[in-house]
């Protein structure tokens, strides 16, 4: 059974940091692509970052890049998420999801985590 469990989330002020977990079982996170999501009160869920299984790259919505950074760990079957310099608009909950290739199109998605609050105080 895929299973995926994020954790991580919390208060921070405005320009601090965070750094969310994605602990996977029932699959090798190697073998697939990871993605970060993040939906906001009232906003559609949108995608920030994904991590190709096919070449360990990792791709950032342009909201997020030279902020974030994705990264993985194969003994662990674990991937993170470091954000800094976060804002309010940052505030949401964050999910990570399972695909065979990298896509922001949340609907290609079938296998999420429960997600994990992050607010943002300014």
């Amino acid at each position: 059974e895929v299973q995926l469990v994020e954790s991580g989330g919390g208060l921070v002020q405005a320009g601090g940091s965070l750094r969310l977990s994605c602990a996977a079982s029932g699959f090798t996170t190697a073998d697939y692509a990871i993605a970060w999501f993040r939906q906001a009160p009232g906003k559609e869920r949108e995608g920030i970052s994904c991590i190709s299984s096919s070449d360990g790259v990792a791709h950032y919505f342009y909201s997020v890049k030279g902020r974030f950074t994705m990264s993985s760990d194969k003994a662990k079957n674990t991937v993170y998420l470091q954000m800094n310099r976060l804002k309010p608009e940052d505030t949401a909950i964050y999910y990570c999801a399972v695909h065979d290739f990298c896509t922001f199109y949340s609907g290609a998605y079938s296998s999420w985590g429960q997600g994990t609050q992050v607010t943002v105080s300014s």
